[in-house]
């Protein structure tokens, strides 16, 4: 199945600059994450999203897409693009018509160990002020009973008697074209360039065993939806002495039923009265850490915003926190009584306000919009 535009996926323009990128995945990734919406298909759009901001975001990426389009791996150059794995045949196709002579791949070298990751979900407020915590991850470590070596203790492996420990086998062919040597990963030691007589009891000659790790993690405060925490040498054991990779933390934050966050501030709606906009009042508002007093003018019209300076998230890198904005919203009263009506009739004649008359005034100027008058 084909893919959708990437722009299409995050509803923004191919002009859209990175702060509005940003802010249509945030609004996207609240709508389809699985925590929030229980849809069959929510979690295919929430990845769906998560992968078109992560090439947008990328000045890099998003420039090679915005030349080639998506990527198939199967079509090489001419699916519209390209990646690491279209130029891995290059090699095969040297080796096969001039027999090779490029370098390859020692198998007794120490190669790094593969890299992991691991999402977690946490609370609104636990990515706002950090949060630490024990993870369980599975991996691959290297056998403690044979060291690596997947040998039985006090024998070690024997040089692969079919590729001499190359950990390669030749295939010569003669061809119209010429002798072709075509070289492929040993099928005796599996490209190991070794091969074990006497395996270890423990891992049965894999030299690795899969063990349950439990790992301290710090989530700094300030940390957002998306985020990635490295933790350095927590990835899975590397072979022949080599280095274990590392562990790759995505952090998944949950929605919060009051605050709304956009970048490092907080945004949040309070409602008031009739009464309160128009006479003005002092109303406590949550924050954060604390509920704080706000004066409201009178007067106040609905959708006005009013900014509470540094009780906001603070800063990942930097010093500080970033602002509440708090958005006030007049709310109509309903299920009046005559008295209450009375009352507002009057209010309104002493205003001067006819109602019915600039509600019909209303309808003939949307009636002139129109019919483009």
């Amino acid at each position: 199945m084909s893919k959708r535009d990437y722009y299409e996926v995050l509803g923004v323009e191919k002009d859209a600059g990175a702060d509005e990128i940003k802010k249509a995945f945030r609004k996207a990734a609240r709508q389809y994450h699985p925590d929030v919406n229980k849809a069959p298909d929510a979690e295919e759009k929430f990845k769906e999203v998560k992968e078109a901001y992560d090439v947008l975001s990328d000045d890099q990426k998003r420039s090679t897409y915005d030349r080639f389009g998506h990527v198939d791996p199967n079509q090489g150059m001419g699916g519209g693009g390209f990646n690491g794995q279209d130029f891995g045949g290059f090699g095969d196709i040297f080796d096969m018509f001039f027999g090779g002579g490029g370098q390859r791949r020692n198998p007794n070298a120490p190669q790094r160990g593969s890299d992991l990751q691991y999402t977690m979900t946490i609370e609104f407020k636990e990515a706002v002020f950090g949060k630490e915590m024990d993870i369980t991850i599975p991996r691959t470590e290297n056998c403690e009973t044979c060291r690596g070596t997947g040998a039985k203790p006090g024998t070690k492996p024997d040089t692969c008697a079919t590729c001499k420990g190359s950990g390669q086998q030749e295939v010569i062919q003669n061809t119209a074209f010429g002798r072709i040597v075509n070289r492929r990963v040993c099928s005796a030691c599996n490209g190991q360039g070794t091969t074990v007589k006497d395996r270890c009891t423990d891992c049965h000659g894999a030299g690795k065993v899969k063990k349950q790790r439990k790992i301290h993690v710090k989530i700094p405060a300030g940390v957002d939806d998306g985020a990635q925490l490295r933790v350095s040498g927590e990835g899975e054991a590397g072979s022949k002495g080599g280095p274990p990779g590392d562990l790759y933390i995505v952090i998944r934050v949950k929605t919060h039923e009051f605050f709304e966050r956009e970048g490092d501030d907080i945004y949040c709606e309070i409602p008031l009265t009739f009464a309160q906009a128009a006479l003005g009042d002092e109303i406590e508002i949550p924050t954060l850490t604390e509920k704080v007093k706000l004066k409201i003018p009178s007067g106040t019209q609905t959708g006005t915003y009013f900014r509470l300076k540094g009780k906001g998230v603070p800063r990942l890198r930097g010093y500080g926190q970033g602002d509440q904005h708090v958005k006030v919203v007049v709310v109509t009263p309903t299920n009046l009584n005559d008295e209450q009506r009375e009352l507002l009739r009057q209010f309104a004649g002493m205003s001067g306000e006819h109602t019915h008359d600039k509600q019909q005034s209303l309808f003939e100027r949307m009636k002139k919009a129109f019919l483009g008058e």
